[in-house]
């Protein structure tokens, strides 16, 4: 083809696009458009969750409606139906407790618009109404948390353990899970007993509350705390040492997520344990989002990959932290 044919077909094509009152830029593909809903910002943890999600859809040029639900499910009902208002592309979303979500997603599969859990599980009577779940396995953190509990019980075969628990938010997927996979593995040693479980919604000041009212019932009787998230753990770190006791001698600390603070506390001596939960979740949903608006077929649970990190390694892998 010569120079002057293809200009002329160029010429010919800006002014088809100039005749349909368009630019050719308006031709160009549009941006992928995700609504996310995520359960709040109680820990650090799920901060660091929500800045992963920001970032990586920037950097993959995504569109991301973003809505806070404060950890109340309406909240999140109420976003999710916006986002389908809205025709999003995919619906995104991290479910404050695992079950009430039939009704709104049916009205998402209605509207053709896919959903994507990230980070926690839902509950319902089809799984159908959701793509696929990306997150950790919390049954296993559980499990965990509980393996390394029995092997060091195993160091003082004759004692019994009294253990206190802080369970994360009332009805969610993590707080069902880790106590369910702590309580599988521990029954193997019947010297390892919980004698208090209740409730700290996940955050530092809420773990404080409830461990100082453990110690007011229980006292010196407490050998361990095993706690649903590190940001519990942090608070009722604080309460063992307003009680004038030691963290992480007097009450063996055992937590979940592995976020900095953790292992600030695991270097200065006052926490024992924790059991890695990424919330680095960002460039994976932003991948998934895109293969499934392409039509690619996606695995329905999609594992991260995490690790177990005791008191001894914290000051050398400390540096290596993201979160």
């Amino acid at each position: 083809m010569t120079i002057h044919r293809r200009t002329v077909l160029a010429t010919a094509a800006l002014a088809a696009f100039a005749a349909l009152g368009a630019s050719p830029s308006a031709f160009a593909a549009k941006p992928l458009v995700i609504g996310f809903s995520q359960v709040g910002a109680e820990s650090e943890w799920r901060t660091a969750n929500t800045v992963s999600i920001k970032d990586a859809a920037k950097q993959a040029g995504v569109t991301l409606k973003f809505a806070d639900a404060q950890q109340k499910q309406e909240n999140q009902v109420k976003a999710i139906r916006s986002f389908i208002a809205q025709k999003v592309d995919v619906i995104a979303f991290s479910p404050v407790v695992e079950s009430g979500w039939d009704t709104v997603l049916r009205e998402a599969k209605a509207a053709k618009i896919p959903v994507v859990l990230t980070d926690r599980a839902v509950n319902v009577s089809d799984t159908s109404l959701y793509v696929t779940f990306i997150g950790s396995d919390f049954v296993e953190e559980g499990r965990r948390a509980g393996k390394w509990l029995l092997e060091r019980a195993a160091k003082t075969p004759d004692a019994t353990l009294n253990i206190v628990e802080l369970q994360g938010t009332v009805g969610s997927a993590p707080a069902i899970d880790r106590k369910k996979g702590f309580e599988e593995v521990i029954v193997a040693n019947p010297k390892l007993k919980v004698i208090r479980s209740q409730t700290g919604d996940f955050t530092r000041a809420k773990g404080k509350e409830v461990m100082e009212a453990f110690l007011k019932a229980e006292g010196k009787k407490i050998n361990v705390l095993y706690a649903h998230n590190d940001d519990m753990a942090i608070g009722a770190i604080q309460a063992i040492e307003e009680a004038g006791l030691k963290p992480g001698t007097d009450i063996v600390v055992i937590s979940i997520d592995g976020v900095k603070g953790a292992f600030e506390a695991m270097i200065a001596g006052k926490l024992n344990v924790t059991v890695e939960c990424s919330p680095l979740l960002g460039p994976q949903l932003m991948q998934i989002a895109r293969d499934v608006v392409a039509g690619k077929p996606v695995p329905k649970r999609i594992t991260t990959v995490e690790g177990v990190f005791p008191a001894e390694v914290a000051a050398k892998e400390f540096p290596n932290r993201k979160y």
